[in-house]
C-alpha cells in the first residue's frame, strides 16, 4: 500500500505537468461534448482524434490520458441527452433514461442532471483507487472466466432486468427474447448462412445497435411527445433546482458506493463493459434500497446506481487493457490499438517497465473526474433549459437528430426504414407495458451469449453439463434463479399478510 500510493504520487507528477494537465481538461470537455451527441460516442470521437493526436507527435502517457478523458467524459455527456430527451446514445445510457427521464418528465432535470454528474465523480474517483490498488489481482480473477462462467452472467444479467417489472415479468421476458431475435439477423457467425434477412443485403450485416435504441426510445419518444398535448406547449413545465439537497446525496451515498464496487468489478471482465454493470447495479440497487417503489418512476437513486456503475467500469475496463492487453470493450480497443502504434506493449510488465504511463494515467483519471465535476455541475441550469422550447420545435428537434446520427454513421437509407419501424414497435410496446430496456441488453449481449455458448458446447464436446461445470457459474446459475423466483414469491407472500394486518385484534 504504501509503496503504490508513493508511485501514485509519481503519477501525479507526470499528470500535473502543463501539457498533460491541459490535454485532461481537453479530453473531458470534448468527452462531453460528443457524449451529447447520440451515435457519436467514444469510440468514434478516439478514432477521429487518433491522427490528429499523432500528428502533434505527442508522448505516449500524454496521448493515452487525451483518449482516456475523452473516454470518460463522454460517459457522463451521454447522460444529458439520456435524462433530457430520452435519447441514449450508448448500451449502458439506456437505463439512466428509466428514472432519469421520469424525473425530467415530473419536472426535475435539474436535481437528475446534478446527481449523475456527482455519481459519475464517485464512480470514477473509487474506481481509481481500486485500478491503482487492485489491478494484478482483479487482472487474474478476471481470467477465471472462461465460455460457460460468461453465458451464466449473461443469462443473469437478462433475468436480472426482467425481474424488476413486478407483475409484468412476462412482458419484461419476452421484451428480452424480441433482443434476441434482433440480436440473431444477419448472417450466421460460424456458417455465414443468412439469419432473418428476408432477402434483404442489408440485413445481413444485421441491426446496428444505434439504429434499435434511437428507434426503439428517440422515435417513439417523439411519438410519444405529440401525442401527448398540444404541439406548442413546452416540454416540461419546470426542471427544478439545479443542484442537490444534502438529504438526496445522503440518500444515494451508499448507492453510489455499492454500485461503484459493482460496475468496477463487472469492468474488468473483458466484454462486460459498462452495459451489464448499469444494468445489474440498477437491478441491484432496487432489490435493495426500493422500499417504497419509486425506482422506475424518478427515483434519484435509479439515476445515480447506473452513472456510478458505469463511470467504474470504463475505469475497470482499463486493467484487462493494461494488464492482459485484452481489451474490455470497444473503445479500449480503439486504446489498445493506439498503443500498440505507439510501440507500447500493454502486458504484466507494463506497469514495471513504463511506470510514468500507467500511474501517470492513473493520476489523469482522477483529475479529468474532478474537472468534469467543476465544469459540468454550474452547467446543469444551462443544459436543462432545451425543455422549455415549444414542441413544435423540440419534437421535430429531436426525430431530425435521431434520423441524422444514424445516417451520419451507417450511411444508409435502408436503416433510416428500419429505424422508423423501430419507432412505431417501441410506440406501440410502450402502450403495451413492455419495458424497452431488456429489448436493448438482448441485443447488445446476444452475440456475446451466443458466441460463448457455442464455444461452451463445443469446447466440451456438445455437453451442456459444461454450463455448470464451475463455481462461479453455479453461483450465477442460482442467482438468477433466485432472481426470477423471488419477486413472485414475495408478492405472493405480501397479500397473504395483508388482510391479516387489516383485520386487527377481535373486538370484545
Amino acid at each position: 500500500m504504501p509503496e503504490a500510493l508513493q508511485l501514485l504520487g509519481g503519477g501525479f507528477a507526470v499528470a500535473l505537468q502543463p501539457l498533460n494537465l491541459a490535454l485532461v481538461l481537453v479530453g473531458a470537455v470534448v468527452g462531453t461534448s460528443v457524449g451529447m451527441l447520440p451515435g457519436i460516442g467514444p469510440i468514434n470521437a478516439i478514432a477521429l482524434l487518433l491522427p490528429l493526436a499523432f500528428a502533434v507527435d505527442l508522448p505516449p502517457e500524454s496521448m493515452l490520458i487525451l483518449m482516456a478523458g475523452i473516454y470518460y467524459g463522454s460517459q457522463y455527456g451521454n447522460s444529458i441527452s439520456t435524462i433530457l430527451l430520452n435519447v441514449p446514445g450508448t448500451a449502458s445510457a439506456v437505463v439512466t433514461a428509466i428514472d432519469g427521464h421520469a424525473l425530467t418528465r415530473a419536472g426535475r432535470a435539474g436535481p437528475a442532471l446534478a446527481m449523475s454528474a456527482v455519481a459519475s465523480f464517485v464512480g470514477g474517483t473509487l474506481s481509481i483507487f481500486g485500478l491503482v490498488l487492485l489491478a494484478p489481482v482483479l487482472s487474474a480473477w478476471a481470467l477465471r472466466f472462461g465460455p460457460a462462467e460468461y453465458v451464466a452472467l449473461m443469462v443473469f444479467a437478462f433475468v436480472a432486468l426482467s425481474s424488476l417489472a413486478g407483475r409484468s415479468i412476462p412482458k419484461a421476458l419476452a421484451a428480452t427474447g424480441f433482443g434476441l431475435l434482433l440480436a440473431s439477423v444477419g448472417l450466421d457467425p460460424q456458417s455465414a448462412v443468412p439469419r432473418f434477412a428476408f432477402g434483404q443485403l442489408e440485413l445481413l450485416d444485421g441491426i446496428d445497435f444505434l439504429v434499435a435504441t434511437l428507434g426503439l426510445f428517440a422515435v417513439s419518444e417523439v411519438l410519444t411527445l405529440a401525442e401527448e398535448s398540444p404541439v406548442g406547449q413546452s416540454a416540461a413545465a419546470a426542471w427544478g433546482r439545479a443542484r442537490l439537497t444534502a438529504a438526496e446525496l445522503t440518500e444515494s451515498g451508499w448507492t453510489m458506493v455499492r454500485s461503484s464496487v459493482l460496475g468496477f468489478a463487472v469492468g474488468v471482465l473483458p466484454g462486460a463493459g459498462g452495459t451489464v454493470a448499469s444494468f445489474l447495479a440498477y437491478s441491484t440497487e432496487q432489490r435493495i434500497s426500493d422500499d417504497q417503489g419509486t425506482f422506475g418512476s424518478g427515483d434519484l437513486r435509479g439515476v445515480a446506481a447506473p452513472e456510478a456503475a458505469n463511470n467504474a467500469a470504463a475505469n475497470g475496463a482499463m486493467i484487462p487493457l493494461l494488464t492482459l492487453g485484452v481489451p474490455g470493450s470497444g473503445t479500449t480497443a480503439v486504446l489498445l490499438g493506439a498503443l500498440l502504434a505507439l510501440n507500447v506493449t500493454p502486458g504484466p510488465l507494463l506497469i514495471e517497465q513504463r511506470p510514468e504511463l500507467f500511474w501517470g494515467l492513473a493520476a489523469s483519471m482522477y483529475i479529468g473526474n474532478v474537472a468534469l465535476l467543476v465544469l459540468n455541475l454550474p452547467l446543469v441550469g444551462l443544459f436543462v433549459r432545451v425543455l422549455a422550447l415549444p414542441r413544435w420545435i423540440l419534437v421535430p428537434g429531436v426525430a431530425a437528430l435521431s434520423y441524422t446520427s444514424v445516417y451520419a454513421v451507417t450511411n444508409s437509407g435502408f436503416d433510416l426504414v428500419i429505424l422508423t419501424v423501430l419507432g412505431v414497435v417501441g410506440w406501440a410496446m410502450r402502450k403495451g407495458g413492455f419495458p424497452l430496456a431488456p429489448v436493448i441488453l438482448a441485443l447488445v449481449l446476444g452475440p456475446l451469449l451466443e458466441r460463448n455458448l457455442r464455444r461452451s458446447l463445443a469446447l466440451s464436446g456438445g455437453d451442456w453439463g459444461v454450463l455448470a461445470s464451475s463455481p462461479i457459474a453455479v453461483g450465477l446459475w442460482v442467482a438468477a434463479a433466485a432472481a426470477l423466483a423471488l419477486p413472485p414469491l414475495a408478492a405472493r407472500l405480501r397479500r397473504s399478510v395483508a388482510p391479516r394486518a387489516g383485520s386487527g385484534p377481535p373486538s370484545p
